[in-house]
């Protein structure tokens, strides 16, 4: 587990953690300890973590200051949570210099902090701001700020600087978080690397929807991450750099200007292997491929990881007893750039003849003479009135990242299996009351947690189908029916959490003509071929082999990789 993860689980505990001083290996901490062990004061951070942090510290370059501004009877457990972390961090490195005034000061008047508790980070030069203190999750976005912040250096890609360089007009980007969306970091760090390119004109916020619910709500956000340009564009989801930057830059929804910015638009490119999907076995399938000499492109929509990437820990993957979905399907990333290219486009059109065949893109055209269609699954829908009108409004897929919107309030968990009862379980969890409705007399989850949720006593109307979700700008019920009396009624909630299961997403197996199996997977052989030449298809899009596993997903896609170049190696042979 890295540091990030760790300090993840640190700030996730609720409380404020402290521990007796007790000296640091670095000569700084060590001189704080004695300082704080003079003051009779105390750590909010565990030795251990502390001298991970004085390591990682020894890297900064310029003082970043941290300012804070809270007031006495607002958030009283969260303001003492902020300053004691930002104290901890300040006796940790003299390069990082902590100022705490109250919001009813001047220099709170100065900077526009109306919120307890605000952080800004090197106001003298950008505006950057936490609006509520940076718990759990955003412990990462906090510290990769600041070590941004110290290296005075964005760290954009070329194309997307080029593109900030033509800005001449102001941007405000605030971006909605919850404190358990693995995904949010990631958006935080977009919003923050543009207001470091251009300061004076970029200003970015991340504002915590636990904590600054009223703000949350007049923007009307009801998933997470949820980011908002100039009170003018709002954006849904986690997002690639280069299209995040774009839309900032136009002010507009950037589908149609989602270019892979490294390759000139119409620019024709030939390729050994095309891989469909950035998930675990898109990227397995890139590694393997690409150090068989394979030159290898992989297309994506989305952002990198898929799925994995919304899961807070995995447990069950060998060599880490414990890691973040996102961390793993980062540090997976990076290595698959070592072999491959990564392209943040999406098909648009499949051609194919005896030579291979052609992908075609919104601005790119290439011939690669195998395509390997790794575009994992997405959660089933309901598929009745009111799902689609109500996403974002009510309506969700994802209890990790949407949960906490909904902590004090009502909502339905839809489901029977595991990740059903995974959900409400999380759910109740984090103070949200949750009911169950399942359509059958019995969950096909397993015992142990069909035991938890009778343990914690968690309401459940069982066979029972619904029918709607119903609401006027929002979610404010769900009508069932009973599938014995075939009664009719309407259960009041606030949000609606679908988990019924996932589908793989076949629109490109289909374009191209690739048999289904009868349960709407890519149906493949042994050497992962589609019933199309030159065609395969690997992980969650094949039903992982009867269990969609991140680990089966991987065996997958490296498997198809090397089968991929066995078979163009055969075919190479034969043509000479």
């Amino acid at each position: 587990m890295n540091l990030f993860d760790k300090l993840a689980g640190v700030f996730g505990k609720g409380t404020v953690m402290r521990e007796k001083d007790s000296p640091a290996p670095s000569p700084q901490p060590v001189q704080a300890d004695k300082a704080a062990q003079t003051a009779g004061d105390t750590w909010i951070l565990p030795e251990k973590h502390r001298e991970q942090l004085a390591t990682l510290f020894e890297t900064l370059v310029n003082p970043v200051n941290i300012h804070i501004f809270t007031q006495p009877g607002q958030n009283d457990q969260v303001n003492e949570f902020a300053t004691a972390f930002c104290r901890d961090l300040s006796r940790i490195s003299d390069k990082i210099v902590l100022h705490h005034a109250l919001l009813d000061s001047e220099e709170a008047k100065k900077q526009g902090a109306d919120f307890s508790p605000t952080l800004l980070l090197e106001p003298e030069r950008y505006a950057i701001r936490y609006v509520g203190a940076p718990l759990a999750e955003e412990g990462r976005s906090f510290l990769e700020a600041v070590l941004m912040i110290s290296r005075r250096d964005s760290g954009l890609a070329k194309e997307s600087r080029e593109l900030l360089s033509a800005l001449n007009t102001r941007r405000l980007i605030k971006v909605f978080v919850s404190p358990t969306c693995p995904y949010c970091p990631s958006q935080v760090i977009n919003a923050f690397k543009t207001a470091v390119e251009r300061p004076g004109l970029i200003e970015a916020w991340c504002v915590d929807i636990s904590q600054a619910r009223q703000l949350a709500d007049l923007h009307g956000v009801s998933s997470v991450p949820h980011t908002v340009i100039n009170d003018q564009l709002t954006l849904m989801g986690l997002e690639p750099e280069q299209r995040f930057v774009a839309e900032l830059a136009t002010l507009r929804d950037a589908q149609s200007l989602i270019a892979a910015l490294r390759r000139a638009p119409g620019e024709r490119i030939e390729a050994d292997l095309v891989i469909l999907g950035s998930g675990p076995a898109g990227l397995t399938a890139g590694i393997y491929a690409g150090r068989a000499g394979l030159k290898t492109l992989v297309l994506e929509k989305n952002a990198l990881g898929g799925q994995v990437s919304l899961t807070p820990v995995v447990e069950n993957y060998p060599g880490y007893a414990q890691i973040a979905g996102v961390a793993l399907m980062d540090i997976t990333a990076a290595q698959a750039r070592q072999y491959c290219e990564i392209v943040y486009e999406e098909p648009s059109a499949f051609e194919t003849g005896p030579e291979g065949l052609t992908v075609k893109t919104a601005t790119l055209e290439i011939r690669t003479k195998a395509l390997l269609i790794a575009t994992g699954a997405t959660w089933k829908k309901i598929g009745v009135p009111g799902e689609i009108e109500f996403f974002g409004h009510g309506v969700n897929y994802c209890a990790t990242c949407d949960g906490y919107l909904y902590k004090g309030r009502k909502v339905a968990v839809v489901g029977g299996g595991n990740t059903a009862l995974t959900d409400a379980l999380y759910l109740k969890n984090l103070g949200v009351d949750v009911t169950v409705i399942h359509r059958r007399d019995r969950f096909k989850a397993e015992q142990y947690l069909q035991d938890s949720v009778k343990r914690e006593s968690i309401p459940l109307v069982m066979e029972s189908q619904v029918e709607a979700i119903v609401g006027d700008k929002a979610v404010r019920g769900v009508r069932v029916k009973d599938a014995k009396t075939e009664e009719i009624r309407e259960i009041a909630v606030d949000g609606v959490f679908v988990a019924i299961g996932e589908t793989a997403n076949t629109e490109p197996a289909i374009a191209l003509g690739c048999e289904l199996t009868k349960e709407g997977d890519i149906k493949v052989d042994e050497r992962m071929r589609t019933s199309v030449p030159k065609v395969y298809a690997a992980g969650d899009v094949t039903g992982g082999g009867g269990a969609r596993q991140i680990i089966t997903a991987v065996g997958q896609g490296g498997l198809a990789a090397m089968k991929i170049f066995e078979d163009l190696s055969r075919e190479k042979i034969n043509t000479q």
